[in-house]
């Protein structure tokens, strides 16, 4: 990869790097072969460029200024890529947790914990001007640490995220119902939560106070899956997941993530992607 690191800052608490910040730069076009998975919770923001970014077995490419971000355990590899300046945040639950400010800012399920749409954000000038000068604010504070540093570092992370959530917004389309928006929101984050062991459409629904025919319903009116495909489609996520970065063998998988017949979880399996897991396995990493 050609990169050249121009800055990195960390801020450490009890010996651990909890909230990083890194200036990179990409001399060259790059190419990166090997998939890693991803330990925190990270966001890369591409100032200028263009690539082709593969994030969860599957391949998307960008031109010009773009945010996304990254979910812990979600797979990460570089196609090719010719970025000249990018910045990339990332941090731990213990620095900030997504999910405990999820009412005040709700990103979880909408910039994190979303496998469902695209990762990337195209932010509009205004937030791209905003984001700029908290990014000052962080590497200011970096540079010249002084008392409180773990709230003011966190505030602008705070910060960060929320007019990242906002940029998000502005690229939905307009006419969709906020109702309906809520509605796959608390219906991806219950998936995150619970797919290992709720399989089925109406137990999503009963736990969001709604029929199983109205939630596909309001999922329809927004143009994403059924809710059936949705459930699947994060099953087998995981499950190659788990095939590619564990040792964990196709009965432990498919036992973790609810099966207790594991020739029934290879047809699944073999079914939703064209391959047994064994098969996947070797293709992948061949």
């Amino acid at each position: 990869m050609s990169l050249e690191l121009i800055k990195e800052y960390h801020f450490k608490e009890k010996e651990n790097n909890t909230f990083n910040l890194s200036i990179i730069n990409f001399d060259d076009a790059c190419i990166i072969n090997e998939p890693a998975q991803i330990d925190s919770f990270k966001i890369y923001w591409i100032k200028e460029g263009k690539g082709s970014y593969n994030i969860d077995f599957r391949t998307y490419t960008f031109e010009g200024e773009v945010l996304f971000f990254l979910t812990p355990g979600q797979v990460f590899s570089i196609t090719s890529e010719e970025v000249k300046r990018a910045y990339m945040l990332a941090f731990v639950p213990d620095f900030y947790c997504i999910a405990t400010h999820d009412k005040e800012i709700s990103c979880n399920g909408v910039l994190f914990n979303n496998t469902y749409e695209t990762p990337f954000v195209k932010p509009q000038q205004r937030v791209s001007n905003q984001l700029n000068r908290v990014l000052e604010n962080i590497i200011d504070e970096f540079e010249h640490p002084d008392t409180a540093q773990y709230d003011l570092l966190q505030s602008f992370l705070k910060q960060f995220i929320i007019l990242s959530v906002r940029a998000k917004k502005e690229t939905m389309v307009p006419e969709l119902n906020q109702e309906e928006s809520l509605v796959f929101k608390n219906f991806s984050v219950l998936v995150e939560q619970n797919f290992k062991t709720l399989h089925k459409v109406s137990e999503y629904a009963e736990r969001l106070g709604i029929t199983s025919k109205s939630l596909t319903k309001h999922l329809q009116r927004i143009g994403t899956s059924s809710p059936g495909i949705i459930i699947k489609n994060r099953i087998i996520l995981e499950a190659k997941r788990e095939l590619i970065y564990t040792d964990k063998n196709v009965k432990e998988i498919a036992y973790n993530l609810g099966y207790e017949d594991p020739a029934y979880f290879t047809r699944f399996f073999t079914k939703a992607t064209g391959k047994s897991p064994l098969n996947f396995k070797i293709e992948q990493k061949s």
